[in-house]
């Protein structure tokens, strides 16, 4: 009986981290279209985490994460799709590549595909939360984006 206990408990904690790291893709969208930098950096560990974002640049610690991300100009007008999540857990540790999109509003006022890339991810668990330890973004399709429509 207990192996039964013991097997619905590891059960029930992958699907919680599960959700939790999926929730952590979608929060760090959501930060990224409204401009809340803060907010952004806060989903990275606060020990060693680190973005690697291509063009945009490297940064590690949360201040420096916070403050690349503002110089960036990035966030506002923009929405970012996180689609196609592959998660390989591993104790308090995971990897994950997930999908992203940019869509923005075309000269048409229509909305129009951006940018399309890829995130790979470590991740950790500290405290019972979920960060990220290490974003690598990397571009497939590169934007074309010109600012919103006049």
């Amino acid at each position: 009986m207990s192996d039964d206990h013991s097997d619905l408990s590891a059960r029930l904690q992958r699907l919680e981290d599960l959700d939790a790291i999926r929730q952590l893709f979608i929060d760090y969208g959501a930060y990224l279209d409204a401009g809340d930098f803060a907010s952004y950096a806060q989903l990275f560990d606060e020990e060693e985490g680190e973005v690697l974002l291509g063009p945009i640049g490297r940064a590690k610690g949360r201040a420096a994460i916070q403050a690349i991300m503002e110089k960036s100009g990035a966030g506002g007008g923009s929405f970012h799709l996180v689609t196609s999540p592959v998660i390989t857990l591993d104790g308090d540790r995971a990897t994950s590549k997930v999908m992203w999109t940019v869509v923005v509003q075309g000269a048409d006022g229509n909305a129009t595909t951006s940018m399309l890339g890829f995130h790979h991810d470590q991740l950790i668990r500290r405290n019972g939360e979920w960060k990220f330890l290490r974003r690598k973004g990397t571009v497939e399709i590169p934007s074309v984006y010109q600012g919103p429509a006049r």
